[in-house]
């Protein structure tokens, strides 16, 4: 058998290439490439079908585990697995306790239109400078779990495919599908040409959202964390929803808002809890 080969070093070319696609978002659309980190996320991304280009591990890491399954599931998916030098994946994710194991995905945000056109009858969500990525992930997640077709970033949102993101997410961007589009303004009008009723969220709506009847092909609005919904995104014919709070709250995290409200339009599907159809029970233990 042949040796195996040396762990790669700090300064070994992939694993510059490694710090660019973690570090910049210009290397991961440039390349159409994304690192996804840990052990539970190789192994989602694996399971998913996404394109999974290579698997690192860490050579110092304790064998068996985790990263014996992991190792197992790229080597039935044909996907190489290299080992990185002591403190190399340090290096790479810019932590003191970095996973032990990380990934390259191949893939991009899909194009507005081609979202818009897959997404007839459901919910989309729109991200007008959503820029935290915990925030931005946590939302992906939830579009997943109520059922919602798709989730566009938009303006100043955080990238999707930052590894931040895909750790909050759950594993969630790996199935959810993904646009990305410079001028929020632009996705909500080619949104609501295609007939979507847009929704946006805000202090001052003018209905409360458990009171607002949802139909079908919703695009709902969030804005960014500190300004909320840009001037002007919404026009006169759109819908402004608000939550009510007790005591002197001004406002929810976008997060929390964003999942009152897909799970809100989810309820209205079926008149009451999720159907079997939309929604299969799970056979697997959930994410946490």
């Amino acid at each position: 058998m042949p040796p195996e080969p040396s762990p790669l070093s700090a300064r070994n070319p992939t694993v510059q290439h490694l710090r660019r696609l973690f570090g910049r978002r210009r290397a991961r659309s440039e390349h159409g490439q994304y690192v996804v980190e840990g052990p539970t996320l190789v192994l989602e991304a694996l399971a998913s079908g996404a394109e999974v280009v290579e698997v690192y591990l860490d050579a110092e890491a304790p064998a068996g585990g985790a990263l014996a399954e992991v190792a197992m599931r790229a080597q039935e998916r044909g996907v190489p697995v290299r080992h990185l030098a002591p403190g190399v994946l340090g290096r790479i994710a810019d932590v003191v306790a970095p996973q032990p194991a990380m990934a390259v995905v191949a893939g991009r945000p899909m194009p507005l239109d081609e979202l818009v056109g897959q997404s007839r009858g459901g919910l989309v969500l729109v991200l007008a400078g959503v820029a935290d990525p915990g925030n931005a992930g946590t939302l992906v997640r939830t579009a997943e779990a109520a059922g919602a077709s798709g989730v566009m970033f938009g303006g100043a949102s955080v990238d999707p495919l930052s590894p931040k993101t895909i750790r909050a997410s759950a594993g969630s961007l790996f199935r959810v599908p993904v646009a990305t589009a410079p001028d929020p303004a632009t996705a909500v009008a080619v949104l609501r040409d295609a007939g979507f009723t847009i929704v946006g969220a805000t202090q001052s709506g003018d209905r409360p959202f458990d009171r607002y009847p949802w139909p079908d092909d919703v695009a709902l609005v969030l804005g960014g964390e500190a300004q909320g919904l840009p001037p002007g995104l919404l026009g006169p014919g759109d819908v402004m929803v608000s939550i009510p709070m007790a005591g002197q709250v001004e406002s929810l995290n976008v997060a929390v808002a964003g999942s009152l409200l897909c799970f809100e339009w989810a309820r209205r599907r079926s008149a009451w809890g999720y159907d079997s159809a939309r929604f299969p029970a799970r056979t697997s233990t959930p994410l946490t």
